[in-house]
């Protein structure tokens, strides 16, 4: 998922903003909140194995009608279903076995009673009909919904992002992150004239003879139901293979066809030489950073492919949204502001990294997002370091904290479909980097390929992928993710020099906070060592006129101590004190 650019900040050089309303706490939710957002009853006994949607958009009407074949198998017995559905979309009917079985409607809910209880372990199908308007994106995609637009010679574009709002904004389906289908088929309905691009493979293409074409597309790994998505448009077509850690991987790119600067052929032509240069050039070395750093691209079997969409970008599955106009940077700008964001395309480096985080690694609830957001705001720092080196991917990272407002905690409420704030990205980053510094980059590295390949294809929780950090780890970093991931206030170093030792200790943090931190003292960085609320003393001897900063991968406040503080504080021996990592 994409940050939001306030324009008239960028034009400041101030930085950017999370999308209006991400990261603001609700202080009550309802219950259509906690049906949307947890496994109550009616979701828990079921589990999704695929879904078959068909669905054909009438561009005079913007409306739609579809079916979405549900396949699922029970985990444990039960009757009654909860089926997602937003309004104002209609149910035309639900079968099951081929017969018409009872529903009712609540809201974006539909329950749906068997005629009998199925027992564990059984296989099934419901078909849902359905049809009408659907909830029309204002601001995509930021704002959720189908996106209706044409292109600048008046060819129809649409295409849907519904990453938070949901996938029943335009298909009926379990609407939960945590359960996703083994697999998936998309049937897409339009005019001969067009083209319509979903995730996965291409199966073929079915004319009716009366000048529709049904476009069939076949996902075979699991897929998040809310990166199921069409693309429709008039585009041009181009592929190339990658030679990746697991074979040939297809790499597949739909450009939209018309554009006004297009007027000739030779133009046409220049056009499409410059798009097919800027793509190669950007996923090759992209695929190849992110196969080093954090192992195999996660979906081999259903390619990797980018479609220009009709708004900036969204990370899904094996059809990446592309919208950065084939140039570099976030819309041409550098989010850091450290000049480094300007040397690769934003979109296809960060929504490709959620291929890794999100797509492949997946939290059960939006509440704990930062895992997609802040480990694929990493993705960027790794490929800054994969091109231009350590030092740049440092600058990258450092420039990125200018965009925290700890305006809300990072981790939001659970059960209720809510995000925490948008924070997540900056602030997660900042956070993994920190994570970084006390392992040292080799081992920062195992990590990373070692949670690829554990955690591949499956949902998690923040609080396993936080044990499983920490187990990397000498010590309990619980404060450290507590702190930056649950709370707003910045911890801030206190220190100071007296007797030769280095004094620190951490204020505005809970009483008992302990993390490592490390110096830099007369340019020469010291290994992280672990610091509390209480004064201790660095074990490293230090000159009293050295020149001592804190290490500015640390997100942290840093303030002098006050002399009369240190003068209460007894120096250790050479042999005491708190070693270094």
């Amino acid at each position: 998922m994409l940050r939001k650019i306030v324009s008239s900040l960028l034009c400041l050089g101030v930085g950017i903003q999370a999308m209006a309303q991400l990261g603001k706490q609700q202080t009550a939710f309802d219950g259509a909140d906690s049906l949307r957002g947890s496994i109550g009853p009616e979701r828990a006994w079921w589990d999704v194995t695929h879904y078959d949607v068909t669905v054909r958009p009438d561009f005079e009407e913007r409306s739609i009608q579809g079916t979405s074949i549900i396949s699922f198998r029970s985990v444990s017995p039960g009757q009654r279903l909860q089926i997602d559905l937003q309004e104002p979309l209609v149910v035309n009917k639900v079968l099951f076995r081929n017969t018409e079985v009872k529903s009712m409607r609540e809201g974006h809910v539909l329950w749906v009673d068997l005629p009998e209880t199925l027992g564990a372990g059984v296989q099934e199908q419901l078909v849902v009909s359905y049809h009408g308007i659907p909830r029309e994106a204002r601001d995509p995609p930021w704002d959720g919904g189908w996106i209706w637009k044409k292109d600048s010679l008046g060819n129809p574009w649409a295409s849907v992002a519904c990453q938070g709002l949901g996938a029943s904004a335009w298909y009926p389906c379990k609407d939960h992150q945590s359960d996703e289908p083994d697999s998936a088929s998309l049937h897409i309905v339009v005019p001969d004239t067009l083209q319509a691009i979903g995730n996965g493979r291409l199966l073929g293409r079915t004319s009716d003879g009366i000048g529709r074409t049904t476009w069939t597309w076949k996902v075979s790994d699991p897929i998040n139901s809310y990166n199921l998505v069409p693309y429709i448009g008039k585009y041009t077509h181009f592929d190339e293979e990658y030679q990746g850690l697991e074979g040939p991987l297809y790499c597949d790119y739909w450009v939209l066809d018309l554009h006004d600067e297009r007027t000739s052929e030779e133009a046409e032509a220049a056009y499409m030489e410059k798009v097919e240069r800027h793509i190669r050039g950007q996923v090759t070395p992209m695929l190849a950073c992110f196969e080093d750093w954090l192992g195999p691209y996660p979906f081999y079997s259903d390619s990797y492919k980018l479609v220009e969409a009709p708004y900036l970008g969204m990370e899904h599955q094996s059809a990446i949204a592309y919208g950065n106009g084939y140039q570099m940077g976030y819309l041409g700008q550098d989010l850091s502001g450290s000049g480094h964001g300007l040397k690769w395309d934003y979109i296809v480096v960060h929504e490709s990294g959620h291929e890794w985080f999100g797509n492949s690694i997946t939290t059960f609830d939006i509440a704990d997002m930062w895992i997609h957001e802040g480990f694929t705001t990493y993705t960027e720092v790794l490929f800054t370091e994969c091109k231009s080196g350590k030092d740049a991917a440092d600058e990258y990272l450092q420039g990125l904290r200018r965009n925290i407002r700890n305006d809300g905690p990072v981790v939001g409420p659970y059960g209720v479909n809510h995000e925490g704030s948008g924070d997540m990205y900056p602030k997660g980053a900042s956070l993994i980097h920190m994570v970084r510094q006390v392992l040292g980059d080799s081992t920062f590295k195992v990590m990373l390929r070692d949670m690829q390949q554990r955690y591949r294809h499956s949902i998690v929780t923040s609080a396993e992928i936080e044990a499983f950090m920490d187990s990397y780890t000498r010590l309990d970093l619980k404060p450290m993710f507590d702190v930056y991931l649950r709370d707003t206030a910045v911890p801030v170093l206190e220190w100071g020099v007296r007797k030769g030792r280095l004094w620190r200790r951490w204020t505005n943090c809970p009483e008992g906070f302990f993390m490592p931190v490390a110096f830099v003292v007369d340019g020469k960085s010291l290994p992280p060592s672990l610091v509390r609320t209480g004064w201790s003393a660095a074990y490293q001897k230090v000159g009293k006129k050295a020149d001592v900063q804190v290490d500015a991968n640390w997100y942290v406040g840093s303030t002098p101590a006050p002399k009369s503080a240190l003068k209460k504080l007894k120096a250790p021996s050479m042999t005491t004190g708190t070693p270094s990592f």
